[in-house]
């Protein structure tokens, strides 16, 4: 299975013959297993060049770069092999289509929320009053995608408040803030979400779908929105439950956070222990029920990119994730 390369490191990449090397200040090399790899994660700096881009493009190996807070800054997208004109139409006509898109819309917001409810059945320390909260959000009942993301937010924000009933050794949040965030909880929270944004689109970019546009997120121009979509589904499923186990079984301390004018971050301490348990979860199999076999966390986002695919071709209705293990 291809994997995920993270450079954390300055340094350079450097290419010899048929291997591609990273460098780094140390003057230590690390041969990159360039036959193995989908992305290469950027959070160092790094000096590359165009042979370096033009070698990984053959090999369809995408660069996501990172800034010094650890906020996604953008990405280095080869040009695609598998495309295909007319699932473009169809996903396009999927977007112009009220209904189809606010159908997919509900669908990412409904597994969201599914996998929320799922992550809070976990700890007993969830008072009722969470629950209710969530109830009162009826995906099905909205008829607007504006409508459907004031609720998806409110979603959101009901799940947040429950974290400091189960959330130990110190670790509180007063409120969801991203741009930017203040304490150690914001900080792994949008960690984890740049983390899941960038291997949603990197499972994208191995399908036909189009990753501009979307049905919950507006298309734009400065975002892969569909991966802002997909990601909906599996935040609660595997970011989040990243941030609770690093937390709960002392993985992660204060000690792993810098604060810096205001703004919480992981250090390269943090950012290590972050992503080794993020790979962790993500190579995590269970045996699918249709497929009957075993079936990788990161695997699902693959699978269900196929399922839209399918539902824009007509040759199926399409049924979000919804975790059943």
């Amino acid at each position: 299975m291809s994997r995920e390369y993270y450079v954390l490191n300055n340094g350079r990449f450097k290419r010899k013959e048929n291997t591609i090397y990273f460098v780094d200040s140390t003057e230590s090399n690390r041969a990159l297993p360039i036959e193995q790899i989908d992305c290469i994660h950027i959070f160092g700096e790094i000096d590359l060049n165009t042979k370096f881009l033009n070698y990984i493009s053959e090999y369809s190996i995408i660069l996501h770069f990172y800034n010094y807070y650890g906020f996604y800054t953008g990405s280095f997208y080869p040009r695609k092999k598998n495309i295909s004109g007319l699932l473009t139409v169809k996903q396009s006509q999927h977007y112009l289509h009220k209904e189809k898109r606010l159908y997919l819309a509900k669908c990412f917001v409904q597994s969201a929320k599914y996998h929320i409810k799922r992550n809070l059945r976990n700890y007993k320390e969830v008072a009722d009053d969470i629950y209710e909260d969530l109830e009162k959000e009826i995906v099905d009942n909205a008829v607007e995608i504006d409508e459907l993301m004031g609720m998806e937010g409110r979603i959101r924000n009901t799940y947040y408040r429950a974290f400091n009933l189960f959330l130990k050794h110190g670790f509180e949040m007063s409120k969801r803030e991203k741009r930017p965030p203040t304490d150690p909880i914001n900080a792994l929270i949008s960690f984890g979400n740049s983390l899941m944004y960038t291997t949603v689109l990197g499972q994208i970019y191995h399908t036909q779908l189009d990753p501009a546009i979307s049905y919950l997120h507006e298309p734009s121009t400065k975002r892969f929105s569909l991966s802002l979509d997909i990601a909906e589904i599996f935040k609660p499923l595997i970011v989040d439950p990243v941030i609770f186990n690093l937390i709960n079984n002392r993985i992660i301390n204060k000690d792993d956070f810098n604060t810096i004018d205001g703004i919480c971050m992981l250090n390269d301490s943090g950012r290590r222990k972050f992503i080794t348990q993020y790979e962790k979860k993500l190579a995590v199999t269970v045996r699918h029920r249709k497929l009957n076999r075993n079936v990788s966390y990161k695997s699902f986002i693959r699978l269900e990119c196929y399922k839209l695919i399918k539902y824009f071709i007509d040759d199926e209705i399409y049924k979000p994730l919804k975790a059943w293990w």
